[in-house]
């Protein structure tokens, strides 16, 4: 029997719910349940995503954009010239591709069928996730390398820790690599300041086990890059406070829970520890790259302005797409730690792509940032809070994210499809075959 547009759009959001599930917990399959297939289990949200896709357009809503249309030509392209004038491997190539011509499209898809109510109901679910996330880093942390709960990618026994300070490791916690705890933090946080400042939406316990959750895996993180993240995210709040009213009162509320959290936890000895060997690693990371400037100039501007002027020196048609990723490198090296193009995400795009197609890519997703910062300012100045919020994440994952790790391209796609679904005037009925609901203009 045919399924009527109320049970195609569930099914369609279930496939979504099943991408944000692999994207938190395939890492603990590659690692601790399937290591065996750890290689396939690499791209397992690819053919989640094609679904989600392929289901929108067959409806007739996959949304007319001008950033997924010139994404999608650019990257065609690129896979011709990567096989003429680049690496000229397929597999290298298509491994490339599948970034923008699967996860790119998925962001539009995943607004098109996500409401507010999946909006907020996501971010319920990470609140959840979060409490075990934080207790699961904590063990990691205090455990050695050898340790079942650190057991690499393919039940890899060396660990899947990262070089912290003091000895201690960074912590990936269900994630195959360290960014995916400060990827996951960094999002939680940002429901964790709306839920503050909306505190009527979930239950005070919970979010303030979050809030706990969040403060203790900064230290435990060993990470600058979530400070940073969260500082973000914390500074986005204070322009609804600026306005007043209730959201100057809540910012108010927040700090007074933060502090007293802060200093219980510094009476206790694990937590003493952590921030000993973070702020040794905040210190050190500080004489060589500068402290925060050196997170924002190298990490987040994504060494835009050293590509540029390198762009020069780059062939034409570029190296070929995919040899930036360490995937695309292990099929060319048989080495997949090795950065063939650039570290960086805008040097890698133009290193594989060509100075050309390389800054088209670059400008369409600075293009579609840009875009959103000025919807979510506009619904901001209505004091809805909601999309002003996720946008601190996007901003930091979407116009120079790290798309060629997996986690980080999954982080930014999600979070973005998120953003674009957050902007909608009303849910979606879900008895409405017409999928699509008028999102803000």
């Amino acid at each position: 029997m045919k399924n009527s547009g109320g049970e195609k759009l569930n099914n369609i959001k279930k496939a979504v719910w099943l991408y944000f599930l692999l994207l938190v917990f395939e890492g603990a399959l590659r690692k601790w349940f399937l290591p065996g297939l750890a290689t396939p289990l690499l791209v397992a949200r690819d053919p989640v995503a094609l679904y989600v896709i392929f289901m929108v357009w067959q409806t007739g809503n996959m949304p007319k954009s001008n950033y997924l249309t010139g994404m999608v030509v650019i990257t065609v392209i690129a896979v011709f010239t990567g096989m003429l004038f680049g690496h000229g491997s397929l597999s290298v190539s298509l491994y490339g591709a599948r970034i923008l011509l699967i996860h790119f499209p998925f962001i539009f898809a995943m607004g098109r069928v996500f409401d507010r109510e999946d909006v907020l109901q996501v971010g319920k679910v990470l609140l959840y996730v979060s409490i075990p996330m934080a207790l699961l880093v904590a063990m990691q942390f205090y455990s050695p390398q050898s340790a079942w709960v650190n057991r690499g990618v393919g039940g890899d026994m060396a660990g899947a820790g990262f070089s912290g300070a003091l000895g201690f490791f960074r912590p990936p916690g269900t994630f195959s690599f360290t960014n995916g705890t400060t990827l996951f933090f960094s999002f939680v946080a940002v429901y964790v300041i709306y839920f503050w400042l909306n505190p009527n939406i979930v239950s005070r316990w919970l979010l303030l086990g979050a809030s706990i959750a969040v403060m203790v895996a900064i230290p435990l993180s060993i990470s600058r890059s979530l400070l940073f993240g969260i500082g973000v995210s914390v500074m986005f709040s204070l322009l609804p406070a600026l306005k007043g009213g209730k959201y100057f009162g809540q910012i108010i509320v927040v700090t007074i829970v933060v502090m007293l959290g802060l200093v219980g936890l510094n009476q206790m000895s694990f937590f003493q520890t952590a921030t000993e060997a973070f702020t040794s690693r905040f210190e050190t990371a500080n004489t060589v790259e500068g402290g925060l400037n050196g997170v924002f100039a190298d990490r987040y501007l994504g060494g835009l302005i050293a590509a540029i002027k390198s762009s020069a020196e780059q062939p034409f048609f570029g190296q070929g797409i995919g040899m930036g990723t360490n995937a695309g490198a292990a099929l060319i090296t048989g080495k997949g730690t090795t950065f063939l193009v650039s570290e960086g995400e805008w040097g890698r795009l133009i290193g594989e792509m060509g100075p050309v197609l390389g800054l088209l890519a670059i400008s369409f997703r600075l293009g579609l940032s840009w875009d959103l910062a000025r919807k979510a300012y506009s619904r901001l100045r209505i004091n809805d809070t909601l999309p002003w919020i996720l946008l601190s994440f996007v901003l930091l994952n979407l116009p120079q994210g790290q798309w060629a790790q997996p986690t980080s391209l999954g982080f930014g796609v999600f979070a973005t499809g998120i953003l674009i679904a957050s902007l909608k005037f009303r849910p979606i009925p879900s008895s409405n075959p017409n999928l699509i609901n008028q999102t803000q203009a």
